[in-house]
């Protein structure tokens, strides 16, 4: 069963369709990235991912991002497998990083400051 927006979805023009496609795909093959360091270069993996929140710039940096990823999922979620739960992600991934840019920064870093070293310390357990 769809979700109701797909109830009079408008075709959406090919250049925003293939903009939104390649953004999903970057940003997929970064996390396989991520995921090959992590085994690879540990070091380097804990390092970017302590960077995360770190200053103002980094943390509008990584919302940016992810409003992108996070529309381009909505956009792109009806070409994809698992549609509907695609377009819920990209919602919700979206929604909260308009949330965290309305916030201060540093309430994001204090958070990043508790959650990171639990993160990177499973790191280690993955070699």
């Amino acid at each position: 069963m769809r979700l109701a927006y797909s109830i009079g979805q408008r075709k959406r023009p090919f250049s925003m369709s293939l903009l939104a496609g390649t953004t999903v795909v970057v940003f997929g093959l970064l996390l396989i990235g991520l995921a090959v360091a992590i085994f690879v270069a540990p070091a380097f993996a804990k390092r970017f991912l302590l960077s995360f929140a770190s200053s103002a710039r980094t943390h509008y940096t990584e919302q940016v991002i992810r409003l992108l990823v996070g529309a381009s999922l909505v956009v792109f979620s009806p070409a994809m497998w698992q549609a509907d739960i695609f377009h819920v992600i990209g919602w919700a991934i979206f929604i909260s990083s308009l949330v965290l840019v309305l916030l201060p920064w540093e309430w994001h870093h204090r958070f990043g400051e508790r959650v990171r070293p639990m993160l990177v310390r499973h790191i280690n357990y993955m070699r």
